[in-house]
């Protein structure tokens, strides 16, 4: 398929091994560090059932997404699947969240390098983390995809210390992991959605559709690999951390995994673990500000953005002024936004372009047993998002009227030139 107003197609570099990479690199990112404590918070006893719906959740996502990419190999992952099977103004609301919830997502992991690098000039660390990040970027994908490589295999060298640590310390105690619903059902459900967030990453597989190599084949099978290695990793941490603190402590912790190591017997560890961190916050960064700015370029392809934001570079074959205008916008939410407040709001866009997705994908096939995947996608993501705190679900729901109401406008004006 040729995207629709664009004579300009990206290169086509990156194989499985790039994929997977790009998806680990978004979801085994700062989420792990930071998500556990919320959602024990939430959930009490019953997170690691949080755990299991997101994944759950994730995985319905996740195949969707793969049987959408592989028909449709182009730039803006939903975006592109909702304008194809639902219509225009679906796609619009895809892309629209897409970019508004992961622009915040984007200052919410830039926050958190500099609250890793320097407590206390988090926002200018933030900042100049976003200015060199759009710099490699604007390098081209291929080299996005090295040095996320890099990132993957240091943060998941720092976790697999943790796991081993911790469930070999003697502190461990294998009584703390009994699963209840201290939290009730409305607990495990915030705690799915905030754990979630940390599951999101393989859309990135999907926005860089058209950059990746023979994509009927590579993202069908990039996207649940890389899935699975997450959740592999993810239920690892979960277990060793609630086998030291408890879903109590674990709770009230502020830096999670520092604390876990720490209570463990492990105190040198906890500068490894806060480099770690931040490198894994970096990843999350990079490979968000690569999703954002494709789809940016899908939507401006069709002219839902300024159409100068889909212009491909000569040289390094990106969509450069798109990767500017998000690095920009990034960077002045991260001087000025509060990181809480920029996850909870990117949570509930999330699950908005996931819906799309679904919904997309239950198109593919008429036959009940191919519709269920993304009937339980579908339901899901409704059912997380609006179990999100209220802050959220308020601040997102108004975000996505705005796009409405700004696609209304655009369709109208329009109209009236014809």
């Amino acid at each position: 398929m040729t995207p629709s107003g664009s004579a300009a197609q990206l290169r086509r570099t990156l194989g499985v091994g790039d994929a997977v990479v790009i998806g680990l690199g978004s979801m085994v990112g700062a989420g792990i560090f930071a998500a556990l404590a919320p959602a024990a918070g939430a959930a009490g006893s019953g997170l690691l059932l949080g755990l299991a719906l997101a994944a759950v959740i994730a995985y319905c996502n996740a195949m969707s997404s793969a049987r959408l990419a592989a028909l449709y190999p182009a730039s803006g992952g939903t975006y592109v699947y909702g304008r194809e099977r639902l219509g225009p103004f679906w796609g619009y609301l895809a892309g629209w969240s897409f970019v508004v919830g992961k622009t915040a997502s984007c200052a919410a992991m830039a926050l958190t390098v500099g609250a890793y690098v320097w407590p206390g000039q988090e926002r200018a660390v933030a900042v100049a983390a976003v200015v060199a990040l759009t710099a490699v970027n604007y390098g081209g994908v291929h080299k996005s995809a090295w040095l996320t490589r890099l990132i993957v295999a240091v943060v998941l060298a720092v976790l697999a210390s943790v796991i081993v640590l911790c469930l070999s310390s003697g502190e461990s105690d294998a009584g703390r992991l009994d699963i209840g619903t201290s939290g009730g059902l409305g607990g495990v459900l915030e705690a799915a959605g905030l754990l979630f967030f940390a599951f999101a990453g393989y859309a990135r597989i999907a926005t860089l559709g058209e950059e990746v190599r023979d994509p009927a084949r590579t993202i069908p099978r990039a996207i649940p690999l890389a899935l699975g290695i997450a959740l592999a990793v993810y239920v690892g941490v979960a277990v060793a951390v609630l086998s030291v603190l408890g879903s109590g402590d674990l709770g009230r912790a502020a830096a999670p995994l520092a604390d876990a190591v720490r209570a463990a017997g492990v105190p040198g560890l906890v500068p490894v673990v806060r480099i770690g961190a931040a490198v894994a916050a970096l990843g999350s960064l990079l490979a968000l500000i690569l999703g954002v700015s494709r789809t940016t370029l899908a939507m401006a392809r069709d002219r839902h953005l300024p159409g100068v934001l889909s212009a491909v570079h000569p040289r390094f074959q990106v969509p450069h002024r798109a990767e500017l205008a998000v690095g920009a916008v990034v960077a002045v939410l991260a001087a000025t936004v509060d990181v809480r407040g920029a996850i909870g709001f990117s949570s509930f866009g999330v699950l908005a372009y996931y819906a799309v997705a679904n919904a997309s994908a239950w198109t593919l096939d008429a036959a009940p047993l191919k519709r269920a995947v993304p009937a339980v996608g579908l339901l899901g993501c409704l059912v997380l998002a609006f179990a999100l705190p209220g802050t959220s679900v308020v601040t997102g729901a108004g975000v996505l009227a705005m796009g409405v109401i700004a696609y209304g406008v655009r369709a109208r004006v329009g109209a009236g030139r014809e």
